[in-house]
């Protein structure tokens, strides 16, 4: 199989961009089918990380031209993989990328003033129930235990941000606050100078109810593929960086990250390109 190239004729010429099958090496990154069931029509990305920010950030600007040119307000692009995958990581990693891209091409040479940026990030974490909705659950302890699970999210409240950002353009979307460990209420902005969007976040591709209507809503859709007890060990080190004692935190990884890690693993055959790297960080 072969990278399959898109061509489409306008007023402006003729743009491409690479809707995405697999068999060669582009960029220094290979590029390959993957084997398995439902997932078969998906790409595999394997190489460094900046290798693979490189041939993704290719790839986004070549699809954005094309659905730009189809009318779309917004390219959003939807990044899930397991917890200590290195999701935040590579988001961050690729829209830095493109607005850097950006800003050299629209730089007012004379006045040296940069547009604005037009590629942005939308966590998935400002989308946990907040503490006191675990509170009112009727297992509340158990609650706290799984915060984290796909059911202590509010994937109604996600879907309603991603209706806003398709039909309006521009959306203000909660953070989270680690520290107090609540959301923040509209404290993302994504403007409509933001034509690239890549949502991240853990459960974005599952099929049980109101996720499989967040799933259908991403034009792109990103998995990171990772050995389970790498993702592990790296989730560990994670918890015990904010004071878990390692016992602690050894039983929330057991009793909690991997069974979500799991379950978000079985997501996988519904991305469009499956990314693996040999030096992501969580």
């Amino acid at each position: 199989m072969v990278w399959k190239r898109t061509m489409i004729s306008t007023s402006e010429g003729t743009l491409s961009a690479i809707s995405g099958r697999a068999g060669q090496t582009i960029g220094g990154v290979r590029s390959r089918p993957t084997e398995e069931g439902r997932g078969a029509a998906a790409v595999v990305l394997e190489g460094r990380m900046t290798e693979v920010i490189f041939k993704l950030v290719i790839e986004i600007v070549g699809s954005v031209k094309l659905i730009l040119v189809l009318g779309k307000v917004k390219y959003i692009i939807g990044l899930a993989g397991p917890p200590g995958a290195g999701k935040s990581t590579l988001a961050a990693q690729v829209i830095q990328r493109l607005n850097k891209i950006s800003c050299h091409k629209n730089t007012d040479t004379d006045s040296g003033v940069e547009n604005d940026a037009i590629a942005a990030v939308l966590p998935m974490d400002g989308f946990h129930l907040y503490r006191s909705q675990l509170d009112a659950m009727e297992d509340p302890e158990e609650a706290h235990a799984r915060r984290g699970a796909p059911w202590t999210f509010n994937p109604d409240l996600l879907l309603k941000c991603l209706h806003s950002l398709r039909s309006q353009g521009s959306v203000y979307a909660p953070s989270f606050d680690h520290g107090v460990g609540d959301p923040v209420e509209n404290d993302v902005y994504i403007g409509t100078r933001h034509k690239i969007v890549i949502v991240e976040g853990n459960y974005l591709f599952l099929e049980e109810g109101v996720w499989k209507k967040v799933c259908s809503i991403f034009d792109q859709k990103w998995f990171i593929d990772i050995n389970l007890d790498i993702s592990m060990q790296r989730v560990l080190k994670r918890h015990i960086s904010t004071g878990k004692d390692h016992d602690v935190a050894k039983w929330r990884v057991e009793y909690n990250d991997r069974p979500n890690a799991e379950l978000i693993i079985k997501s996988k055959h519904n991305a469009d390109l499956i990314i693996k790297s040999v030096d992501f960080q969580s």
